[in-house]
């Protein structure tokens, strides 16, 4: 970034800054909550996103992410507090502005293609005086070394001098009704006290409580840490769930006995391997940041990712060994899977080791149908998979019945009373026809 000059912030007073115009760059499972809740409290809010079937869906009040409500979306927007649009001129004017984009991974390296456009695209409509925070996970460094330069370079300002710059670590977790967008802490930085003044100022607005750090690579780093640490926990239970079948010896019921240590533990469970954004994907940047930056393989991190990418792999193995001993063969057989998405009562289906199932079985020549309430046809699934009604007659036609995502609104006593074999990765069932992970 540029060299820093004296500050010109025009001096305005706080009462006079809110309510504020915000632009929320990507409209997903992150972006949408936080544009409906900064709607709510009062910001004049465009929801920016390049996706016109995606704004088109959201201008008629169609929501599809789970956390948000149609109805909590068409309040925002019957109140014109709320503007969803694909047009780069509806950024103009803005107070503050969020990057909430994708960072996939393409081929091991990290995609930031959105948020570069994103950046570039905010540049044009930057004033002095505006904030502009990244939430799309990346990693350390990407606040500084590439958001701030492209800002800088669009519309001639200075980072901390002319504009504010920070990183605030999105945490949603889909689904989850106690720790929301609202309620979970929400950590906040800035790239100098200025700056994460403003972040702040802004997030206490939208959230119960935030979590100011001094530095923007200590955030980044924080958001790859709290998925890293979940990730090798779960490789973890994985490979061990793997052995303990092999020896012979419960592993669930072991994790229960180890779970009612007080102290010392945090239980994690065994399953079918990660999905989302977060497992898969994250820890993989700061694996990648490390090699690149300090030429180290950080071993932890590639191990978990061997372990948790083969999970559906081992699910098959199991499956075609169940199969054989009732000689069936996964040629011809069919399959009913349970749960499309990567976690229950959810519809995201990103990375979910439900495709991985998927695609072997297809491979193998079996008929797959899968039920899953929650996840569209056309979310990230194999052309090949029918989707189906769990019935008891879809549950009596299937050779086995594979548990992935434990969706409240399976009926599973209806699995019990009718498949002829059910392999739970979740661990919700119990009877003769059933196998656990």
């Amino acid at each position: 970034m540029k060299s820093k000059r004296k500050t010109r912030f025009p001096r305005t007073k706080k009462e006079e800054r809110v309510p504020m115009r915000v632009v929320i760059a990507g409209q997903g499972y992150v972006g949408l909550p936080l544009a409906v809740r900064a709607a709510e409290v009062g910001h004049t809010v465009v929801g920016f996103d390049v996706d016109d079937e995606r704004i088109k869906r959201l201008a008629a009040g169609e929501s599809y992410v789970d956390d948000i409500s149609a109805e909590e979306l068409r309040s925002v927007l019957a109140g014109g507090s709320f503007q969803p649009s694909s047009d780069p001129r509806s950024c103009a004017g803005f107070d503050v502005a969020v990057i909430a984009v994708p960072t996939p991974l393409r081929e091991g390296t990290p995609d930031l293609s959105y948020i570069e456009e994103s950046a570039r695209l905010l540049a044009r409509y930057l004033r002095p005086g505006a904030t502009v925070a990244l939430e799309s996970t990346t990693y350390p460094g990407t606040t500084t070394e590439l958001v701030g330069p492209l800002l800088e370079e669009g519309s001639g300002l200075i980072a901390g001098v002319d504009f504010h710059l920070g990183y605030s670590p999105e945490r949603i977790d889909p689904g989850n009704r106690e720790f929301n967008l609202v309620t979970t802490p929400k950590v906040v930085s800035g790239i100098n006290p200025a700056s994460l003044a403003m972040v702040q100022a802004f997030y206490a607005s939208v959230v119960d409580r935030t979590v100011p750090v001094a530095d923007t690579k200590v955030a980044e780093l924080a958001k790859l840490l709290e998925n890293t640490f979940r990730h090798v926990n779960i490789a973890l239970v994985n490979e061990l769930a793997v052995y303990a079948h092999d020896l012979g010896i419960d592993v669930w019921e072991a994790i229960d006995a180890a779970s009612s240590k007080p102290f010392g533990y945090m239980r994690f469970v065994p399953g079918p391997g990660v999905g989302g954004h977060c497992l898969p994907i994250d820890p993989s940047y700061l694996s990648w940041r490390v090699q690149r930056t300090l030429g180290q393989s950080f071993r932890f991190v590639e191990l978990a990712n061997d372990i948790n990418n083969h999970m559906p792999d081992y699910v098959v193995r199991r499956l075609v060994t169940a199969l054989n001993k009732r000689r069936k063969a996964v040629n011809g057989s069919t399959i009913l899977l349970l749960g499309l998405a990567y976690k229950k009562n959810t519809g995201d289906a990103r990375e979910s080791p439900a495709r991985r199932v998927a695609s072997l079985l297809l491979e193998m020549g079996a008929t797959v149908r899968a039920a899953d309430p929650h996840v569209v046809e056309d979310a990230h699934v194999d052309s090949r998979v029918e989707m189906v009604p769990l019935t008891a007659d879809q549950a009596a036609a299937a050779d086995a019945v594979v548990l992935l995502a434990d969706h409240d609104e399976f009926d599973l006593d209806l699995v019990l009373q009718h498949a002829p074999y059910v392999l739970d990765t979740r661990r919700r069932l119990t009877g003769a026809n059933v196998e656990s992970l």
